[in-house]
């Protein structure tokens, strides 16, 4: 019996110093402090780049057709040549068109005898007044038959409709050419623009009348700008992409750009350039609106802010930070503010 006292004793001192090496690992736990990541707030680049490419084209290019159905008798002008508004170009064979102007012109001189001779009866009371409006309705149609072959023959003389230079002949003298067949292309190459397309989200942040520099791949050593003159107003239908209008500066012609050279744009647009930031992931939102994790002494303090735009992976901060302060770089919904943390990294 008294074996049987000792050994219970001696099993309850084991007990007792077990519960007693176990309270230390459990306070040791309570202060181990959280791993962390954080973010030391500075000012950087946030504004939106934009990147298009887009060719150089001519604001003005027109194809010339043919106004009617003839014969080339005469082409004075071929790929290059600069030439004035109202420039003769070419030439058809409108010789049947003139025949018939004459007979028009001598139709119109029998009516106009006829109609004077209507008007004198007329006032003597010897014509009535149905025969003079006769004689009068056809020295009116004979005067429409006669502008009408005065316009086809001056359909023959083929002139620049704007000062500009000949990019593509279609005819030469002798052929055939058929109503509505392009004879000429003519380009304005003193007003080069480029049209590139961009995102609907883009379109708000342009404003006519900026500039965008750009360069070319055929002249990668000229550095030129634009000058935004148009946005389009709808998106193309296959792309839903919109079109801008660059303009370039005028003398781009004599400094060797060319219609097709295909030109980059790279610049940046909604200019912000000493921004405040954060990671976008260190900012949460509740009933009290945005808020991060401030360090503070190696515990963590609640903050609230006002956050901005957000670009990629980072958020504008205007308001309740300060360059140089340190917070949470990671998603702060499961901290609370007072917990001991440990900084282990700094966030890139």
């Amino acid at each position: 019996m008294l074996r049987f006292a000792f050994a219970l004793l001696i099993v309850s001192s084991l007990l007792l110093t077990g519960c007693s090496d176990t309270e230390p690992a459990t306070s040791s736990r309570d202060n181990t402090a959280t791993p962390i990541a954080v973010w030391t707030l500075e000012r950087r680049e946030l504004s939106r780049p934009l990147r298009l490419s887009a060719t150089v084209q001519p604001y003005q290019h027109v194809h010339l057709a043919s106004r009617t159905a003839a014969q080339v008798s005469e082409v004075r002008v071929r790929e290059g040549d600069q030439v004035e508004q109202g420039e003769l170009l070419a030439r058809l064979d409108v010789s049947e068109a003139r025949a018939e102007l004459q007979r028009a012109v001598a139709e119109v001189r029998s009516a106009q005898l006829d109609f004077d001779r209507s008007q004198q009866l007329r006032e003597r009371g010897i014509a009535t007044r149905e025969e003079f409006q006769r004689a009068e309705l056809a020295l009116d149609v004979a005067r429409s038959q006669r502008d009408l072959w005065q316009a086809r023959v001056a359909y023959g003389d083929i002139t620049a409709p704007i000062s500009a230079t000949i990019t593509a002949r279609h005819i030469e003298p002798g052929e055939a050419v058929d109503q509505q067949q392009t004879l000429f292309e003519l380009a304005d190459m003193q007003q080069l623009v480029l049209r590139p397309g961009l995102s609907e989200q883009d379109l708000p942040l342009l404003n006519v009348g900026q500039t965008m520099p750009f360069t070319l791949d055929a002249l990668p050593e000229l550095g030129l700008e634009a000058e935004l003159t148009r946005l389009f107003p709808a998106a193309r239908s296959g792309s839903r992409l919109i079109e801008i209008e660059l303009q370039l500066p005028e003398d781009s012609w004599q400094q060797g750009v060319r219609p097709g050279y295909l030109a980059r744009i790279d610049t940046r647009i909604d200019r912000r350039p000493d921004t405040l930031i954060v990671p976008a992931q260190a900012i949460a939102t509740d009933a009290d609106g945005d808020y991060v994790y401030l360090l503070e002494d190696d515990q963590l303090e609640r903050r609230g802010i006002s956050a901005g735009i957000t670009r990629g992976r980072w958020r504008e901060i205007t308001d309740g930070l300060s360059s140089g302060d340190r917070i949470l770089a990671s998603n702060p919904l499961d901290m609370r503010s007072g917990e001991q943390v440990e900084v282990v990294s700094e966030y890139e």
